[in-house]
């Protein structure tokens, strides 16, 4: 997504953004707020994707004129900043952790990856460098705590948070692309004839054993849940649940 400016921006600061208030300064009360306006913009992100997301699409879709939208959000990069804070708000931020880390992890993995299917262009948004909001952070402090049981130190719990994250963004985008794939029919069955006779060739034996192999569950949520198990089990961290999942 392009940057969009609006008059004078000057850059995105996030202690403006997220520890000021979301009202202009000056002026008579407006007749929307800031959560409107991210609202609007993700609804519009849902339905048409991130490109549809312009300053002037989401000032009509809250019967505002575009130029006061930059009081609220100065450029479309901040306006993205509170996007993907706003749909952060759906994950869970409560309850107190069962004390079996790597369950828990798989569990923060599960709510990442269904967060990411119900708004396919989060992945993408989250592919540049984000700022934490409010929402953001709560879910971090949860899945901080819920990792402690691991025994391992607060810098590599949160190098361990980013590591899951990355892994569930990056699936999920392959995931999105796959689906769009595989809607046709036809180039999936002409893939599967091609590997065939690749496979066949005896250039490439260990691709041949390996299609040769029983087939695995191929459903999405089944492949999430094989390769989430690899990263988890093999993190290595001091085994402190012995015996959990």
């Amino acid at each position: 997504m392009t940057r969009e400016e609006g008059p004078g921006a000057t850059g995105f600061d996030p202690q403006r953004l997220w520890l000021a208030s979301d009202r202009p300064r000056k002026g008579r009360p407006p007749a929307y707020s800031r959560a409107a306006i991210t609202a609007a913009a993700v609804a519009l992100a849902d339905a048409e994707g991130l490109e549809a997301v312009t300053m002037r699409r989401v000032a009509a879709e809250v019967g505002a004129g575009v130029m006061s939208l930059y009081s609220y959000a100065p450029d479309k990069e901040t306006l993205l900043e509170l996007m993907v804070d706003q749909v952060s708000g759906e994950l869970p931020t409560g309850g107190t952790p069962s004390g079996h880390w790597r369950a828990e992890a798989k569990a923060i993995a599960h709510v990442q990856r269904a967060l990411m299917l119900r708004h396919p262009w989060l992945p993408v948004a989250l592919s540049s460098r984000r700022t934490p909001g409010p929402n953001t952070l709560a879910f971090l402090e949860y899945a901080l705590a819920a990792l402690r049981p691991s025994g391992l130190d607060g810098a590599t719990r949160v190098e361990v948070f980013a590591q899951l994250t990355a892994f569930v963004t990056g699936h999920v985008t392959y995931e999105i692309a796959q689906a769009a794939a595989s809607r046709s029919l036809d180039r999936t069955a002409a893939e599967a004839r091609y590997l065939a006779v690749v496979a066949a060739d005896g250039h490439h034996p260990e691709l041949a054993e390996a299609l040769a192999a029983p087939q695995r569950p191929v459903t999405p949520e089944a492949t999430f849940d094989r390769f989430l198990n690899r990263l988890i089990d093999g993190l290595g961290a001091p085994d402190h649940d012995a015996g959990t999942p």
